[in-house]
């Protein structure tokens, strides 16, 4: 019965995850076909790049030159495709077994059955991680692919182990969204309250790295160990960045399975 309900849950997902995959492929297509483009002109980018202050630049993770493999993804995925998709992803998958469904009525139906709460709710979490996990493996493979092709020369290991960083920023997220839809029973809620920490630290990010006085600011945003620059370029792992994705993602899915086993269903 779970393995039927998890494919269930696959199957409800297949239009996002196939939309989203879809966005990924053909933006990180273009923009690593310009990579080429990019490396040719270096000079006159970082000419430019000197006319705006260094701070704002770390804000938005241009920290160093775009023709370094990690900063070009960071800058036009790392930073500003990925948290988009993800946070798409991770709140509408999040919010539909524990939120939308109830608003709809829909949960009667499968809980009506010999499938207890944990099982049902727990078949749509393994769902969550297996389609974010896709999605972001989908995004690294579209650059590499297109790289390969134009001769960018990006090491396939060290891109596929940037897409185990996104992979886990979308399940922190989707964590979170989990236990807030328990909670509210409201897809609006949950994903209102989810986008609204995500902005938040977005621009706590942004403070942090343009007011140095400010700096510690960046420690509690997610942003601070999102970046997977220096995994790129350097081979560098921020473990304890991992580390923080992962508790907060087990966290919430472990918070909302025992949360949704005594929740009254009628919001």
């Amino acid at each position: 019965m779970t393995a039927l309900t998890f494919r269930l849950e696959l199957r409800r997902s297949r239009i996002l995850a196939v939309g989203l995959a879809v966005v990924v492929l053909v933006y990180g297509g273009l923009i690593a076909a310009v990579y080429p483009i990019l490396l040719t002109n270096t000079a006159m980018i970082q000419d430019y790049m000197k006319l705006f202050p260094k701070e704002l630049m770390a804000a938005f993770g241009m920290s160093g030159s775009l023709a370094d493999p990690g900063i070009f993804f960071t800058t036009y995925i790392g930073s500003f495709l990925w948290p988009v998709v993800a946070a798409i992803g991770a709140i509408a998958l999040a919010t539909r077994p524990a939120a939308a469904d109830a608003e709809r009525g829909w949960s009667d139906l499968p809980l009506g059955t010999p499938l207890t709460r944990g099982r049902y709710l727990g078949a749509a979490i393994l769902c969550q991680v297996v389609v974010l996990a896709a999605l972001a493996f989908v995004t690294v493979a579209g650059v590499l692919a297109v790289g390969t092709l134009v001769g960018a020369g990006f090491d396939p290991a060290r891109f596929l182990a940037a897409g185990v960083v996104l992979w886990l920023f979308a399940c922190a997220m989707a964590g979170v969204t989990s236990v807030v839809a328990v909670i509210t029973l409201s897809r609006g809620v949950a994903a209102s309250v989810t986008a609204g920490i995500l902005i938040a630290m977005y621009l706590l990010n942004i403070v942090a790295q343009v007011q140095p006085d400010f700096a510690w600011l960046g420690d509690l945003t997610a942003f601070r160990y999102a970046g997977v620059g220096a995994l790129i370029d350097r081979g560098a792992a921020d473990w304890v960045g991992m580390g923080v994705f992962t508790v907060v993602a087990v966290v919430g899915w472990a918070a909302s399975l025992f949360l949704f086993r005594r929740r009254d269903l009628l919001p």
